[in-house]
């Protein structure tokens, strides 16, 4: 018998896997983000150098090069991905269900499995922006078309620091955005698997 208080049972997902992403996987990854994004892209701007070697150019060239920061898009995506669940919880909160109701009732089991579907589908489209805004592999070099700021530049050369490490990291979050995948397509046949063993049942 669970003696836990009723919310911090509602805290936690109702299955094994959404448990072990939730609380390790998650904590995981925002930790490998905060810690580890921040040393390889934390000044990344600074270092970012074109030829001829100007302010202006630099930073022009830098915007183009990195529409958006990837710390601010991995960021995004992790409080996007976290939605679906959240909103979850609090409809599971205002209803009093507990994580056994979840999977023996219909209604809370179609809800839990769009909730953990929407996710899916969030990640695939986080998966498809990360890879057509910084691709699998950076560069040493990007040449950066300058003509805009100043008829002088043209096409213009500009060193990209930190390559390797870079796609080092870069794989590393495509890694996890596939586990994540993995985890939540194993989560819906958890689900699935325990609601027909309480169908399969003997009624009392």
């Amino acid at each position: 018998m669970n003696n836990s208080p009723p919310g911090l049972r509602l805290l936690r997902p109702p299955t094994v896997i959404g448990q072990f992403h939730t609380l390790f996987f998650g904590s995981v990854r925002t930790f490998f983000l905060g810690v580890l994004g921040f040393a390889v892209y934390g000044n990344e701007a600074l270092h970012f150098s074109c030829d001829p070697d100007k302010r202006e150019l630099n930073l022009y060239c830098y915007n183009q090069f990195r529409p958006i920061t990837p710390q601010v898009f991995w960021a995004l995506q992790l409080v996007t991905v976290l939605v679906p669940g959240a909103v979850f919880h609090i409809y599971a909160a205002c209803k009093n269900i507990d994580q056994e109701e979840i999977i023996r009732q219909p209604m809370s089991t179609v809800f839990y499995i769009i909730s953990v579907l929407l996710r899916i589908i969030l990640e695939v489209l986080a998966f498809w922006l990360q890879s057509h805004l910084f691709c699998f592999v950076v560069e040493s070099t990007y040449m950066c078309d300058a003509s805009a700021l100043a008829k002088i530049y043209y096409i213009t050369k500009c060193m990209v620091p930190q390559h390797f490490e870079k796609t080092i990291f870069l794989s590393a979050m495509y890694t996890f955005t596939i586990i994540t995948l993995l985890l939540c397509i194993a989560e819906i046949f958890e689900i699935l698997f325990r609601r027909l063993g309480y169908l399969n049942q003997p009624m009392t």
